[in-house]
């Protein structure tokens, strides 16, 4: 699946594949961003937001964990929803081990049995991993956690906090105990196996969809179109196209004046700056492709490429 990249010296090194799969909107973007301590995955209240496998790695003195951020499980209403629920599903069958993480303060519902009659089909050892403990009085987590030890026979099951990073190092300790010997794959300093054009784009889609209407997050595209350093400059310059589906879509990125797609552009640079560890001149344009979702030449060149999972 990768690249070995070197051999630790350690006999007893471990290292493997963890798939984090659940219901949209439980923390699987939070929890990753907090194991890898920064942003690779982008993190919104809106559902779905992650469309592509995203592998963050923590690498230990004993120990690499390659983590897969998957696409919320959720019944498909378009070709991109398709494409999403193969990339979560296919994970499955790929990985040393599942965490199927679940909002504490949701409880269980339709989607989460769903996932479990999913898991029923692998060999896999599944962790149930109860997320936003925070945000529940601590007598409601023991019927919960009855309820589903009675679905199924998980391997261990532990409640965190991904936001305030409650319990995160205990669950990370198990992680590493179900992990078989094995080889260091990726360099000791790297974090993820996604170039930085997919990550500036992720980062340019979640602000958007922190300031737009529920009817605009599932519609966009972000696709970038260069990445530079200005002549006898340091700063880079990054053009990136938003796509949306219909002119009234268009209307509302940009905003009254422009000023919706400035503050984009603002809070967009500030993480990518960040990110290249450089001053970065951001320039974004709008575009309008008509329901590009359910296009299949389209969702490839928007990097859905089901050929891939």
């Amino acid at each position: 699946m990768n690249k070995l990249f070197d051999e630790p010296t350690s006999k007893d090194y471990k290292s493997g594949f963890i798939s984090i799969i659940g219901r949209p909107n439980v923390g699987k973007s939070t929890f990753l961003n907090r194991v890898i301590g920064q942003k690779i995955a982008i993190m919104s209240d809106k559902p779905q937001t992650t469309r592509n496998k995203v592998q963050g790695v923590l690498t230990l003195s004993d120990a690499q964990m390659i983590f897969i951020d998957t696409p919320g499980i959720h019944k498909p209403k378009h070709k991109l929803g398709d494409f999403m629920m193969k990339v979560a599903t296919n994970t499955l069958k790929e990985v040393d081990l599942i965490l199927f993480m679940i909002n504490a303060a949701e409880g269980i519902g339709r989607g989460d049995e769903f996932i479990i009659e999913k898991l029923k089909s692998v060999t896999t050892p599944v962790f149930l991993v109860v997320n936003k403990i925070d945000q529940v009085h601590p007598d409601e987590l023991l019927p919960l956690i009855e309820t589903y030890k009675d679905l199924y026979p998980f391997a261990s099951i532990v409640p965190i906090s991904a936001l305030e990073g409650n319990n995160v190092e205990t669950l990370l300790g198990q992680i590493k105990e179900h992990l078989p010997e094995g080889p260091q794959f990726y360099p000791a300093d790297q974090v993820t196996d996604h170039p930085e054009r997919f990550i500036i784009s992720e980062l340019i889609r979640e602000k958007v969809l922190h300031l737009t209407r529920e009817e605009i997050p599932h519609s966009i595209a972000v696709v970038i179109d260069s990445i530079k350093k200005l002549e006898n400059s340091e700063t880079i310059n990054v053009m990136a196209t938003i796509v949306v589906e219909r002119d009234s879509q268009k209307g509302i990125v940009i905003g009254k004046q422009g000023s919706l797609l400035k503050e984009v552009g603002k809070r967009a640079r500030l993480d990518i700056e960040n990110l290249l560890g450089s001053k970065v001149f951001l320039e974004l344009w709008v575009k309008v492709q008509k329901d590009w979702r359910n296009k299949m030449s389209q969702l490839r060149d928007y990097g859905f490429n089901e050929d891939e999972y």
